[in-house]
Formats: structure tokens, sequence, C-alpha cells
């Protein structure tokens, strides 16, 4: 028995000798062939090797760092952790299995193999750098810096730390720091992929539109598959309002890699705009699926459920988004905005929120010494408007007619616009200003160093929390006055706002100590030009016999309850009509919803009459069939207000519970309508009816509102400007007086 086993032994023992004779034959040549790129040719040498010596360590540690460079993450943990466990104390082991750990997103594991290596070889610059990474995606960008700056100090032309220590300094917003870091990696390496994307990352957020899209062309051209390159340029075309691009960019990176988390969240935010909610929510849970962290998704999918009407799950979304980033802006933004449609809320949850914006965002932001003004109080003055709006878009149906008619012996007039959409409405508001500043390539702090330099007496935001602001520029307060008007006319929650302007019914004078801006009364929230070439027209329920109620406003401002009283207003005039116009209505399926909702309150859909696109003169030309407009609620029509009223039909309103809901009854008022006003549903329902069945005094009525409307300080855009301006120069002389 004995000579057995040591006869086994023996044999055991050449036999092993044999195999590590064939090792040291194979092994040279699978280092070779991977040093010449032929990955699959060195993988196989090592599976022969592993065969013969299953414990290897160098087979098993090449094996790791083959399949790793080519993405095959399963193979290469096994063999990484293989290589360990022969070799509990090889650092670039340890640190090749943390990058393996890393990509397969298991970070707090990669962590420690990266710590054990540095420990182990302080001066491993790999591992350091590697360690930075996974120590930003840990959400540690401080730390992460620290260990790319160890790396760098080692080895101080290392493209790779650069670009990593670049990375680690966008969350922390030190983008123009991160762009150097970016410049430096491509000097040392000018086709460093990495390094590209990175600066038309940190380009986006600095709003170098034009940067970021040459960096992403240059790395896309390095190479034409990098999914993540391909998804942040459909974001950037997306931002730039080249959506066709932007869907392109998307879907070619799903094509790529169907997880792509940028591009699935791209195709979402885009197919909402456009309307297409289904695929949009689809996209969102997949990537919740993978990332239920994700702040953005939970914004969008809650975007979702607001399009389709179902505002309190949309509203509990957006809360799950900031329970998970409390300073993500687009949640609170969202938030701010779904508020204003809901019908059960009021003055002191609309300024709650806009303080919370400040409280999470804006209190965030260095304010600025105060700007050296000379403070004559009589002085002309440079008023400078910051807007994404200054095109066809309804706001600026509000301030232009202001912008033309100031007097610029008083008042020099400066406009910085902040969208790259440009067309005959942008024409026409860069004539009225007597300085133009395109800004939407300007970063926060560049934007604010402009306005300082310009020496902008009174800054006033246009856009309030809507699409395209610029609020945290007036968080800076580059100007000695900041007043926020007409865009969105709401309020901000911005403590560095100094005015806004409103009017005594939409914001009454028992609820103004909630706003962080002082109140300051115009004749009605907001004005427009008359209308061009308008010819009155007869009252067309005279020739048909029976009324027909008008709504030319977005369908979203169509809530359940309004639709209830409309409905309950079509059932006591059995013979009424009502047109509903809106370019959304040009969907069959938002069309054949909005027409359901309606019958499902017992109003025959051959009562219902809904218009699409137009243009603008088509659109006013179809109130010559309409007798009433039917205003709703609880968000009110604005411009669609005045046109109702410059094209002789009056509107009937109620009274809300906010600005938003109050605002076209301040404009009704203004014109002399106080009898068209509610206070509630029923009076709603009376006042309709009244003047239903008073069809020779509405008829009076028709001929005769163009003129009051004309002759009302609110109408008048030459007098509502006056008192604009009045307001800026006592803004100004209270702010001297203080100095």
């Amino acid at each position: 028995m004995a000579s057995n086993v040591g006869s086994r032994a023996f044999q055991n023992a050449r036999l092993q000798k044999k195999h590590r004779k064939q090792v040291d034959e194979l092994l040279p040549r699978a280092v070779a062939a991977y040093r010449a790129g032929r990955p699959a040719e060195a993988q196989a040498i090592c599976g022969q090797i592993l065969a013969l010596l299953p414990e290897h360590f160098d087979a098993l540690h090449l094996l790791g760092v083959v399949a790793l460079d080519s993405g095959q993450l399963d193979m290469a943990e096994q063999a990484l952790t293989k290589a360990v466990e022969a070799e509990p104390r090889h650092a670039e082991a340890l640190s090749n299995l943390g990058l393996a750990l890393f990509n397969r997103k298991r970070y707090e594991e990669a962590r420690k193999c990266q710590e054990l290596a540095v420990a182990l070889k302080p001066n491993l610059v790999v591992a350091l750098t590697g360690l930075g990474n996974t120590l930003m995606r840990l959400g540690r960008p401080e730390e992460a810096i620290v260990a790319h700056d160890r790396a760098i100090a080692l080895k101080p032309d290392y493209a790779d730390a650069y670009c990593n220590r670049g990375m680690a300094l966008l969350p922390l917003n030190r983008n123009a720091e991160a762009n150097q870091n970016f410049d430096r990696a491509l000097s040392l390496n000018p086709r460093h992929m990495e390094a590209m994307f990175g600066k038309g990352l940190a380009s986006i957020i600095l709003r170098h539109f034009d940067d970021a899209l040459a960096a992403f062309d240059a790395a896309l051209a390095i190479r034409p598959r990098a999914a993540q390159v391909l998804a942040q340029r459909g974001r950037l075309h997306q931002q730039a309002g080249r959506f066709d691009p932007a869907m392109a960019d998307f879907q070619a990176a799903l094509s790529i890699d169907p997880r792509q988390e940028v591009a699935l969240l791209g195709f979402a935010q885009l197919s909402v705009i456009r309307d297409n909610v289904a695929p949009a929510m689809d996209a969102c849970r997949k990537v919740l699926e993978q990332n239920p962290a994700s702040e953005v998704a939970w914004t969008w999918l809650g975007e979702c459920f607001a399009k389709q009407g179902d505002l309190t799950t949309a509203l509990q979304h957006f809360e799950r988004a900031l329970e998970l980033k409390p300073d993500f802006g687009d949640a609170i933004t969202a938030k701010i905005f779904l508020l204003d449609f809901m019908p059960e809320t009021d003055f002191v949850q609309h300024q709650a929120v806009r303080r919370e914006w400040w409280s999470r965002i804006g209190a965030q932001i260095a304010r600025r010494p105060p700007p050296l003004r000379d403070r004559d109080p009589e002085r002309r003055l440079t008023i400078g408007y910051v807007s994404a709006d200054f095109r066809t878009h309804s706001a600026a149906l509000v301030f232009l007619p202001v912008l033309r008619h100031h007097d610029h012996q008083a008042f020099k007039v400066a406009c910085y616009s902040c969208s790259p959409l440009q067309d005959v409405m942008t024409a026409q508001c860069r004539a009225a200003a007597d300085l133009w500043v395109d800004a939407w390539q300007m970063s926060d702090e560049e934007l604010a160093d402009r306005i300082e330099a310009d020496g902008v007496d009174i800054l006033v935001d246009l856009s309030g929390h809507s699409a395209g602001n610029r609020l945290p520029v007036f968080a800076r307060k580059p100007a000695p006055v900041q007043v926020t008007a007409w865009g969105s006319g709401t309020g901000t929650g911005l403590p560095t706002m100094d005015y806004f302007f409103a009017d005594p019914v939409t914001v009454p004078e028992a609820v103004r100590p909630l706003f962080a801006e002082h109140v300051y009364d115009l004749p009605a929230v907001i004005t427009t030009d008359p209308l061009q070439g308008w010819q009155p027209t007869s009252l067309p329920m005279l020739r048909n016999g029976y009324v027909t109620f008008g709504v030319f406003n977005r369908i979203d401002k169509i809530s359940e309850p309004a639709l209830a009283l409309w409905s309950r207003l079509m059932a006591a005039l059995p013979d009424a009509r009502i047109v509903i116009k809106n370019g959304a209505l040009q969907d069959p399926l938002l069309r054949d919803g909005l027409v359901a909702r309606f019958v499902a309150h017992g109003i025959a859909q051959d009562r219902i009459t809904c218009l699409g696109l137009s243009t603008r003169d088509q659109h006013i030309a179809q109130f010559a069939a309409i007798d009433m407009s039917l205003d709703p609620f609880p968000q009110n029509g604005g411009v669609s207000t005045w046109e109702s009223l410059q094209a002789g039909v009056p509107v009937v309103a109620k009274l809300g519970r906010g600005a938003a809901g109050r605002a076209a009854a301040g404009i009704i008022k203004a014109v002399g309508l106080h009898d068209w006003v509610a206070e509630d549903d029923d009076g709603y329902i009376a006042i309709a009816l009244a003047h239903a069945g008073r069809p020779a005094d509405l008829a009076k009525l028709r001929t005769e509102l163009p003129s009051m409307v004309a002759s009302s300080a609110a109408g008048n855009v030459e007098t509502y400007t006056r008192r604009v301006e009045e307001g800026y120069r006592l803004f100004w002389r209270r702010y001297c007086a203080s100095g």
C-alpha cells in the first residue's frame, strides 16, 4: 500500500512538472497575443493553461484582464476572484477585480478591493484612480478627487487620472475646473474618448452647447457606437429644440444598449412633449426596474400621469423624486406647476412650494455683493428683461406690447434671450430693445456677470417657474432691484426677488403676506396688443337660435370640475353647443378622450365641436362663431381671455383659490365686466344662463366690448406701459432712499 501511494505521488509530481513546463511555454504566447491585440487567442491559450493547472495565478489574472477588456464581466469576475484567492496580496489582481466589480455596479465590493490594492501598493496609480471612480459612484466626490490627485502626483502624464478627476468635479458643480482637467487629458492623449465625452458633459452644464456638440461629435468619431455619447448628444439636441435629431440619437443609443438610462429618459421626456404617453411610461419603468433610485425617471413618470389627468399620482411621483434627491429642480418645478392645476390647493400651498424651491436650491447659491450703481433717483434706468420666450409663444404676446411702448428717453431696454429658437417674433422683440444679448449659451454665473457688467438697474424675470427660466441667476442678485412679471404671474418664492407685478383681484390684499415679493398692482396682471384688422361680428345666437359657448384654451386646463360644471350648464340649455379649440386636439386620441368625458356627463357628442391647430388669424376668426367664452379653472386663461374680449366675446369666470385661478377674473373686471365674474359654481351657471336669456343685451355688449377693452387702463397697452414704468421709477426711488 505504501509503495503504491508513493508511486502515485511520484507520478503526480512528474505530471505537475510536465504541466508546468508546458505552461512556461504557453504563458508567454498568451501574453504576446494579448499585447498584439488578439484577445480571443490569448483567452484560448489561458484556457489551455488552466486545463493543465487550474489554480495558475498568472493565467487566471490574464484571463480576467482579457475578459474585462472585452466586456465579458461574468468571466472576468470569476477568473479574477480565483486569482486573488491564489495570491491574496497581489495588488494588481485586486485592482482589476475591483474594476470588474465596478463595471457590474457593485461599488461597495469594488471599493474594498481597490482600497486593499492601494494599501498593498501605494504607488499603483491604476488602483488609485479606479478607487476615485468608485468613490464618485458611491456619492463621495470629494474623496474621489483626493484619490485622483494622488494618482496624478505619482504620474503627472496620466491622462486617465485627469479625465476621471474631471468627472468627479462635475457633481460638485466645479464645471470650469472639470473642463480644464478634460483638456489636460486630451493634451496628453488627443484621442481620449472619455475625456472628450466629459468635456461635452461639462459644456452642457455650462450651457456652452456648441462646444458640447463639437465634443460629442469628436467622441463619436473615435468610437461611433458609444451609446452613452449618443444619448448625451440626444439630450443636447433636445435642449436646443432639435427634437428629430434628439430622437434619432436616443433610438441609436438604445439599439446598441437597450438599457442605456440617459437614452431611455430622453426618449421618455421627448415622448411626453409629443403627447406620446404610453411609450414614455414604458421607458420610465424600464429605468426604474434597473435603478429604482432614479429621481429623473420618477419625475417623468409623474409627468405621464399628469398628462392623463391623474394629478394625485403625479404628485406622489414628484414627491418620491424629491425624497431621493431633495434639490432636484425638475421635480420641484413639476410640483409647482401641478399644484396650480389641482382644484383643492390654494395660495398657502402655492407659495409654500415656491419657497421650497428657494430652500432646496436658491438658498444654496451664493448671493453677489450689491452692485455699485449711481443712486440718482431720476436718472435714465437700464431695465433688463430675461426670458426664453422672445419668440412665438403666448408669453411674448404679453410682454412684447410693453417692450414696444417703453419711453426710451427714461429707460434703456436690455433683453437677455435664453433660447436658441428664433422667429419673426424674436425680430420684433429685438427691434424693441436698446441692447440685445443672446444668452442661451451663457452659464448662470456668466449671465450674472454680463448683467452686472451691462449696468442693469432693474432686472425683470419673464418666466417665473415655467420652462426655460433663469431663476438661479436671480438668486445671485446681479442687479439692485429684481422684479417678476407677466410670463408666469404667480410669484417665485425668491427672497432676492423684490417685486411682483399683479393686480388686486389676482392677488387679494389678505394673501399678500404669503409672497416672498412685494406685490405691485398694475391694471391687470397681463395685457396684450389689440387684434389687428378685426371687424365686429353679429351674435351667432340670433341666427342659430341657440347659444354657442367657446373654450379656446389648452386642454390640460380643462379640469374635471370645470368640465362637470360646463356639462351642468349644457344640460340646463339643451340646445346649446360648445366649441373647444386647441392645437393638441389634432391628436384623435386626445380629441376622442375629451369628447368622451362630456358624453360621460350626459352631453351628446353632436353638441361638441373640437378644433385643432391653425394660424393665429384663423384662431381669432373662430370667435365669430362664439356667443360666450367659458373660462377654465383652477388654471385660468390669460392671453385667450384677452383675445375673446377683444373679439367682442365676453367671458364667464369664477374666482379661484390661487393667483392662476383668479387672473382671468382680474382681466374681466379690469375692462368693466364685473357681473361676469362669479364667486362659486352656482354663480358661474347663473351668469351664463342670465346672459343666454338676453340675446339683445348680449348682441349690444358684443359691439361695445372691443372699445371698452381699448379704453381701459388694462387693455390700452400704452397706458399699461406707463403704469409699468411708474412702478420701475417707484422701485428705484425706494432703492436710492434705502442707501
